[in-house]
């Protein structure tokens, strides 16, 4: 009885965390470090975490990873577990600018540093790791317009609402649509960053503005990977443009085959490792030489794809 009751405590312990460690240091000069993700549904931020997987146990520390499965109340809950946990940093991967921003008080206030990656916060951490969102649409917005010649109507598919991506992508789509007065937004809606509700959303859309539509803008690559089947599927494809973000394997190899036309690089590498680097610094009471880190997105047309495929 004894040992099932033992037994039964340890299981619990690592079905609560989510990982395959439990969130104790497994030696004394080991660092351990908890991590909360937004979701590994996505398959961007899956390629951020096994990017952070790779480099601690490359410098050989202990990550504890976390799904937040989109909820941000779950994740701030996670954090409180980390807190408890005494893990030595945390890395936070927001679901949510203002809703995930408790998550990283409570870690400041109990002196654990915590470092965002490819998302933001209201409530500011110790340090950020990732991109400027605004900045990708931009990329994205701007080679809309060159392959629509300056005219014509656009969709918008938008990320989960309230997101920073969300945000920040929608304010860079319209800074650029502002240079463009025959431009204009047919509709906008969220798919909330899903290649199944973006498929949908499409179908939707062609049901209500078919030969209207002059182009498709996704605010990541599995919203415009869904977009692109739908399209397809009507046989539209070959009178809309479709430009999405983050230049996941699939939509790479769509841009690779013209399917798909263009693509905007976000770096997961770069960020998951360099959160990682930025957590283990703070965790030692390093000073950092700069408390953010942004890396430069990339358009990804067929004339270049090869230098993105692996």
């Amino acid at each position: 009885m004894k040992s099932n009751t033992i037994f039964s405590v340890i299981l619990a312990g690592l079905v609560f965390t989510g990982c395959n460690r439990g969130g104790n240091k497994s030696g004394e000069d080991r660092l351990v470090i908890g991590a909360s993700m937004l979701s590994l549904q996505s398959e961007f931020v899956v390629n951020v975490k096994d990017a952070m997987v790779a480099h601690a146990k490359e410098k050989g520390v202990e990550l504890i990873v976390n799904d937040a499965q989109r909820t941000a109340d779950k994740q701030v809950q996670q954090i409180e577990t980390f807190i408890s946990q005494k893990v030595d940093a945390i890395i936070l991967n927001p679901c949510e600018v203002e809703a995930s921003s408790p998550a990283v008080e409570k870690a400041r206030a109990a002196g654990i540093p915590i470092i965002n990656v490819n998302s933001e916060t209201a409530a500011a951490p110790d340090g950020f790791v990732g991109s400027r969102d605004e900045e990708s649409a931009e990329i994205a917005m701007t080679e809309i317009a060159r392959l629509l010649n300056g005219k014509g109507n656009v969709l918008m598919m938008e990320g989960y609402m309230g997101q920073a991506a969300q945000i920040k992508r929608s304010a860079g789509a319209e800074n650029i649509l502002s240079e463009y007065p025959d431009i204009k937004i047919l509709a906008r809606q969220t798919a909330e960053w899903d290649r199944a509700k973006a498929m949908s959303l499409m179908e939707n859309w062609i049901q209500s503005y078919g030969g209207q539509v002059n182009a498709v803008f996704a605010q990541n690559d599995e919203m415009g990977m869904g977009a692109l089947q739908a399209l397809e599927q009507a046989k539209m494809k070959d009178k809309v443009v479709v430009v999405s973000i983050d230049a996941i394997a699939d939509a790479l190899q769509a841009v690779k085959d013209g399917r798909l036309d263009a693509t905007v690089y976000q770096d997961a590498k770069g960020q998951g490792a360099g959160a990682v680097d930025m957590a283990i610094q703070l965790a030692k009471k390093e000073s950092l030489n700069k408390k953010e880190i942004f890396i430069p997105f990339q358009l990804v047309t067929r004339e270049n794809v090869h230098e993105f495929l692996k």
